[in-house]
């Protein structure tokens, strides 16, 4: 038989995760593999690039996929878990689960049909109406989406230090506190409620930032947490001060930063990511495709 595509795929997942325990990615490829017989030759075929097989990226894509509409968790990195949701949708979907059932939910049609230059517009399904360059950019931003929501899962499932550290890092590589071992030797970690490192704001170091960071899962940080953090600053006569969480900021918290004389940066969980993945940070280039045009110079005769 051929490769299943990645939308017949996701009911064999869901079938491989139905008795609601995590588990781990690797064991639910291989039992879907063999939920459809695959070959030795078909389980080993890879993409073009060379550097994933068909069968991972598709069962990857499913995951990801049926993440977005609720119909799985990942408890931890590398592991998925069933939703009620889930279970729903293997009732619902005897046969096959398909993108068309996905948009039902609300959370997954505006990941789908997000594009930058059209953020809520849903696209006619098998639209061909978009030129190449706009097909690709779509795809781009697909994989974009993709990679940071893989990105925030994997900061979540980080401990507490190693979240400080990413959070120094990420200064760093958005140019701020010099080198490593400035900011290593600028950084401290302190217990006087609200300040979790100071990094310095330019390399001569003359003024410095100071950070918190807190690795909440699923708690909304709200005002009281950010007037805490106001507060801290105040104590170090400091103007300028970053607050980085892996989850989000209530309404109230920034109005509240809008609203007081200190500059104070809120960046949640999804800005993490993007910005992450602008920087380089916690990410690699997976493969590169080269969009050329016509040289006109090199036909201009005259």
């Amino acid at each position: 038989m051929t490769i299943p595509d990645f939308q017949t795929v996701m009911r064999p997942v869901l079938l491989s995760i139905q008795d609601g325990q995590p588990k781990a990615m690797a064991r639910v490829l291989e039992e879907v593999c063999d939920h459809f017989q695959l070959t030795d030759e078909e389980r080993a075929r890879r993409l073009p690039s060379g550097k994933q097989t068909y069968i991972k990226n598709r069962v990857g894509w499913a995951r990801t996929y049926m993440k977005k509409a609720g119909l799985l968790t990942i408890p931890q990195r590398g592991q998925i878990r069933i939703t009620d949701r889930g279970r729903q949708a293997m009732e619902e979907c005897p046969e096959r689960i398909t993108v068309r059932y996905l948009k039902k939910y609300p959370e997954f049609l505006e990941f789908h049909t997000h594009t930058p230059t059209q953020p809520k517009a849903e696209p006619a399904d098998n639209d061909v109406s978009d030129t190449p360059d706009e097909q690709l950019q779509r795809a781009h931003s697909s994989l974009m989406d993709s990679l940071a929501d893989e990105l925030l899962d994997t900061i979540i499932a980080a401990t507490p230090a190693f979240f400080e550290k990413l959070v120094v890092d990420l200064m760093l590589a958005m140019g701020y506190g010099g080198s490593r071992e400035d900011a290593g030797q600028a950084t401290r970690y302190t217990s006087d409620g609200g300040i979790d490192g100071i990094i310095k704001e330019d390399p001569l170091g003359l003024d410095v930032i100071y950070l918190q960071a807190k690795r909440y899962t699923d708690k909304v940080v709200g005002r009281p947490d950010v007037q805490a953090f106001a507060g801290a600053l105040d104590m170090q006569r400091a103007r300028k001060g970053v607050f980085i969480t892996a989850s989000k900021f209530s309404g109230d918290a920034r109005q509240y930063v809008g609203m007081i004389e200190k500059k104070i940066v809120l960046i949640d969980g999804q800005e993490l990511a993007r910005l992450m993945i602008q920087y380089n940070l916690g990410v690699a280039t997976k493969e590169t495709f080269d969009v050329k045009h016509i040289d006109s110079d090199y036909f201009n005769e005259e």
